[in-house]
């Protein structure tokens, strides 16, 4: 594989590492958004005991879930990623070093 071939892999993996961190902090911020909403749904169900406050926790917990197995999946993408880069930098090495 040619150098310029490595590098330009390189920077695109790069690139796409950078997104997925940038879209991991925006799902940290709204899990824990979402987390307090459903704390606060719990209370609002042990409190009122109606079928109404229940699945409202129900749904705010659903969503909760599912932020969390998103962010799962991503965070498996980013170790991925980053070993391709680890990868793909240690190649470029090889080629540098005579």
């Amino acid at each position: 594989m040619f150098q310029s071939s490595i590098e330009r892999r390189l920077q695109n993996v790069s690139g796409q590492v950078s997104d997925l961190r940038h879209e991991i902090s925006v799902l940290d911020e709204q899990l824990a958004h979402f987390a307090d909403e459903a704390d606060d749904a719990r209370l609002r169900a042990l409190v009122s005991e109606t079928p109404l406050a229940d699945r409202e926790h129900r749904d705010a917990s659903r969503t909760v879930a599912a932020l969390r197995r998103d962010r799962g999946v991503k965070l498996e993408r980013l170790a991925k990623l980053e070993g391709k880069q680890d990868d793909l930098l240690d190649e470029l090495n090889r080629r540098r070093t005579p």
